[in-house]
């Protein structure tokens, strides 16, 4: 997993995720997560036709938040996981191994997990306050996400590890001290005035160490 930077989807209706995704697409960012909790099927499967077109064209890569049968019948590149979403032994046998799947963990209790069933990255978080997402974990910090790095690197795990929740541009700098490959943004970009600006920002102190 080189990429550093991954968009998770925002959005009330289908119009607004698909502009949503478009700016971030536009801005440059090449890895995207369709994430629209509740939507009706058909509009996702809609939606998910529409947006893994505009990632082909941007040349980027595009997963689906949960839904693995339909990450599988639009092809998508993979999924991400949730704790209580289908188990990743099942999804890898549903997508197979050339697939991406990502999963989430609150704790090195879940980062453990995750890397015995094999996920291919790992998205901890929550680093701060979110209002993106319901029902949050607890807050881990710069200390939480310190603590579980040093752990992973005193055993020589290499699974990458993507930072997630509350992030911005003046924190990513300490958050990448602590060893975290990658963050992954909802409200960061959609919310932004200049998004090209934004992530050129981010990509810039993401990759710098490259």
């Amino acid at each position: 997993m080189n990429k550093k930077l991954q968009y998770i989807s925002q959005g009330q209706t289908s119009e607004e995720q698909l502009d949503n995704i478009r700016k971030a697409l536009e801005g440059g960012c090449d890895w995207i997560q369709l994430r629209f909790k509740n939507a009706p099927e058909l509009q996702l499967y809609t939606l998910a036709e529409y947006a893994k077109k505009l990632c082909d064209v941007n040349n980027a890569t595009f997963i689906i938040n949960d839904n693995v049968n339909l990450a599988k019948e639009i092809n998508a590149d993979g999924v991400h996981l949730g704790l209580s979403d289908m188990k990743v032994e099942e999804a890898r046998a549903i997508l197979g191994h050339e697939k991406i799947i990502g999963g989430t963990a609150n704790t090195i209790e879940d980062v453990l997990q995750r890397i015995e069933e094999s996920c291919d990255y790992i998205g901890l978080g929550p680093f701060q306050y979110t209002a993106t997402k319901a029902n949050l974990s607890p807050i881990l910090g710069l200390e939480g996400y310190a603590s579980i790095l040093s752990k992973l690197n005193a055993e020589n795990i290499k699974t990458p590890i993507y930072a997630i929740g509350g992030i911005t541009l003046e924190n990513t700098d300490n958050i990448l001290k602590t060893g975290i490959h990658g963050i992954a943004v909802s409200g960061l970009i959609t919310e932004s005035k200049d998004p090209e600006q934004l992530i050129n920002d981010l990509n810039k102190k993401l990759y710098a160490a490259i």
